[in-house]
């Protein structure tokens, strides 16, 4: 099976499974997540957001037994990428069930299904053993930003890590939310993971236009950034993720993270 990566969290899906020798196309994105892929040899696309007519002849060349991309994604670019008559497998993730039923999905493109079962596994113990050792610890209200402009909090499965290390989501998960609204909530910590900006958010800044100075997660400096790619990338990074949130939610039951960036 030789597939065409549209998304990291697929190229790194795929990678945990053994099969990144399957890939036969990625995107930029897919080369930063994971550095092997820079040889020259493997053409590199845009991704299902902003797929262009030039790349199709590129896709092809590439002979792709299978597309597999994530939505929700730009309708010309999706329109584009069906032209090029490879089929297309396209992912859209909410939940820790639907990144589980995913990888078991991809899985079965490349005769992985022992290696997912094991990798599910062991995500899911690493839940079940932070959420015993959190359960005594006392709950924190949470808001997690995955955008700032527009503010966007963070996707679904997050609240779920969060809930893992007892935490209390602040806000929709996925949906805007104004500035004001997270200041009234007030909430016990502030984590950011701005989609591609790694561990770059400039917490200080942040804080200052939006004038959370007074915010009590601001005078205690329960402020952090997470690298994006452990929270943002529905894959099994998620579990440096979940150790980075119950790092930040109970600093003093928890030693010092070191992808933790802190106000």
């Amino acid at each position: 099976m030789r597939i065409a990566s549209l998304q990291p969290s697929i190229s790194l899906t795929l990678a945990h499974l053994g099969a990144l020798d399957s890939l036969c196309a990625v995107t930029k994105f897919c080369v930063e997540a994971l550095p092997e892929l820079a040889t020259g040899k493997i053409p590199v696309l845009h991704d299902s957001w902003s797929f262009p007519e030039a790349d199709r002849r590129t896709l092809l060349e590439a002979r792709p037994d299978l597309v597999i991309a994530s939505v929700p994604s730009r309708l010309e670019a999706l329109t584009e990428l069906l032209k090029a008559g490879v089929p297309v497998l396209a992912l859209a993730p909410h939940t820790l069930a639907d990144i589980y039923h995913d990888t078991l999905l991809i899985a079965r493109q490349v005769d992985a299904l022992p290696m997912a079962e094991t990798l599910i596994h062991a995500l899911q113990s690493a839940i079940a053993h932070t959420t015993a050792r959190c359960a005594a610890l006392p709950s924190r209200s949470v808001y997690c930003e995955e955008w700032g402009k527009p503010l966007i909090a963070s996707q679904p499965w997050i609240a779920e890590l969060i809930a893992a290390a007892n935490g209390r989501f602040v806000g929709k998960p996925g949906a805007q939310t104004p500035a004001g609204t997270i200041a009234e909530a007030d909430p016990d910590v502030l984590l950011f993971a701005w989609c591609g900006a790694g561990d770059r958010v400039p917490l200080e800044r942040v804080i200052a236009q939006r004038n959370w100075h007074h915010l009590r997660a601001v005078q205690s400096r329960d402020v952090y950034c997470i690298p994006d790619e452990f929270l943002n990338t529905p894959s099994f990074n998620l579990h440096q993720g979940l150790a980075c949130i119950a790092a930040a939610l109970h600093s003093r039951a928890f030693p010092p993270n070191p992808h933790l960036k802190r106000l």
